[in-house]
């Protein structure tokens, strides 16, 4: 992104190091070099971050690890090699903030851990993002997205009564625990740290992060000592005017008409004033009219339906795959998709006054950027030459 009046913008001059793979760190940190931070995506000298390689390529790199490390600058270096970890250590002294995923006790044995930084740089923000947190009996537990929000108590809500909890790849833990997370982690340190001129180690716990977030759940236990069933609570298909309901053609609609008003509109549009009284019915009388609305929607294509709905504002729409949301209108609208060097990706999803989405830079060749950050921290051509041909960088 880019401002506009020729007001910068809001991170920039904001440095972080980013030596994080795969999914949830890189893109937290791309969240942060789109709207301004300069982001140093630190790789080892080997395989590197191995999404680059993962799943489909477009080009030298797969799309999964291009739509999560545009707008960064790439430095490849042996952070166990002794030079290696100086080098690190005079990048560490000029930047505001460090993101690590590694398992608890991994940058500690690099000789690189929180202590060992903030001492070259009492300033700095440095983010762990872990599957269960820097402490406790799981820390050094293995985990992905699937096995977190198990235990956050999260993948035991989804999916229909009767049935198996359902999977998503949107990935709960990871996303909303790992990216999110570690964002709102890192701006609460560093607006602290601009203020008092003292860091913090902000720990991320992908499991807790999910778990805080329960909140239709969690008043159920406050409630009734327990969460309701797969399937039987509010969102989750307990009530008729709150559920997924299959079309002719074997798409579905979203009904969403939680409130009165919302849902007389819908029964009224479907021909049925009778089920308005069955609005939040449960039980019995909730599965009868529950049965009757699908039965309803089962007789019309989705397209059908939206062609009805469109012009109706009560909360019923259609579930889209990803492919037919890209070219939604109110999407394209907003300039949710933009083209980055021949890659369709998701812009920044947050709108900013003074701030407009303009062509960003695609992910770096691994190393890219060595020579130039070499050269800013006062090394000479030869000494550049020297590290090189030692597998420093």
């Amino acid at each position: 992104m880019t401002a506009s009046s020729h007001r910068p913008p809001p991170l920039q001059g904001l440095r972080i190091l980013d030596l994080t793979r795969l999914l949830p760190g890189p893109l937290a940190t791309q969240h942060l070099a789109d709207y301004g931070a300069e982001v140093i995506k630190v790789e080892d000298t080997g395989a590197g971050d191995y999404a680059r390689t993962m799943g489909v390529r477009g080009g030298d790199t797969s799309y999964f690890y291009q739509v999560v490390n545009r707008n960064k600058k790439s430095l490849r270096l042996d952070l166990k090699h002794p030079d290696g970890k100086a080098l690190f250590l005079r990048l560490v002294r000029d930047a505001d903030a460090l993101v690590e995923g590694f398992r608890p006790g991994v940058m500690d044995k690099l000789g690189l851990g929180y202590a060992a930084v903030a001492a070259e740089n009492p300033r700095i923000v440095y983010c762990s993002i872990t599957g269960y947190g820097q402490t406790g009996p799981y820390a050094l537990r293995a985990g992905h997205d699937i096995n977190y929000i198990g235990y956050a108590g999260v993948l035991d809500q989804i999916g229909s009564a009767g049935a198996a909890p359902a999977l998503s790849n949107l990935q709960i833990g990871d996303l909303l625990g790992g990216t999110m997370a570690a964002v709102m982690g890192m701006l609460v340190a560093l607006i602290d740290a601009r203020a008092s001129g003292r860091g913090r180690h902000v720990d991320v716990s992908m499991t807790h992060a999910a778990m805080a977030h329960a909140i239709f759940p969690l008043a159920e236990v406050l409630a009734h000592g327990g969460v309701r069933a797969r399937g039987e609570d509010l969102l989750t298909g307990g009530v008729p005017c709150y559920g997924i309901y299959e079309t002719a053609d074997g798409r579905h609609m979203a009904v969403g008409s939680l409130e009165e008003k919302f849902w007389h509109l819908t029964c009224d549009t479907l021909g049925r004033p009778d089920l308005k009284a069955a609005h939040l019915a449960t039980g019995e009388e909730g599965a009868r009219a529950r049965e009757e609305v699908a039965a309803i929607f089962r007789s019309r294509t989705q397209a059908q339906w939206v062609e009805v709905f469109d012009t109706v504002d009560c909360c019923v729409t259609p579930v889209l795959r990803l492919e037919e949301a890209m070219e939604n209108p109110q999407i394209v609208a907003r300039g949710m998709i933009q083209d980055v060097e021949g890659v369709r990706q998701f812009a920044p999803p947050v709108r900013m006054s003074d701030l407009e989405v303009t062509a960003v830079a695609a992910p770096s060749r691994a190393g890219e950027h060595s020579e130039e950050l070499l050269l800013a921290l006062g090394l000479g051509d030869a000494d550049i030459a020297r590290l090189r041909a030692a597998g420093v960088i």
